[in-house]
């Protein structure tokens, strides 16, 4: 399975972002689908995740009501909107995917991933 992200740039404080994710194809081990985020000289971590066949998504307490996390009825694709955007959100973001089971806890446990993308660039200044 490959995840391809797109959508990352460069945005003034308080602005706003979106960035999407494809995966090649969709498997028992993708139905949850999130992001994590490496900042340099910073360890990656969980921004938001989502189970692509229903329930409430999750979110770091960092971009909590702030970031959407979505996904398109294909269960393929998920976006992550990102609001309010601050000079601390900067970083490379990364999108990931897991098995279903593994969503609820997914942020704080990046080893349960199965799949990464190669990531996208996200600058706020």
């Amino acid at each position: 399975v490959q995840l391809v992200e797109s959508g990352g740039g460069s945005v003034q404080t308080g602005g706003s972002l979106r960035l999407s994710c494809r995966a090649s194809e969709r498997t028992y081990d993708t139905r949850c689908m999130g992001w994590f985020r490496q900042a340099p000289g910073k360890e990656r971590e969980g921004v938001a995740a989502i189970y692509t066949y229903g329930g409430s998504p999750f979110y770091a307490d960092s971009v909590k009501d702030r970031f959407i996390i979505s996904h398109a009825d294909d269960k393929l694709t998920v976006y992550l909107q990102m609001n309010s955007l601050k000079f601390e959100d900067t970083a490379m973001y990364f999108c990931a995917a897991a098995e279903g089971y593994a969503c609820a806890s997914l942020l704080r446990s990046p080893s349960r991933v199965n799949y990464w993308g190669q990531g996208t660039q996200v600058t706020v200044s």
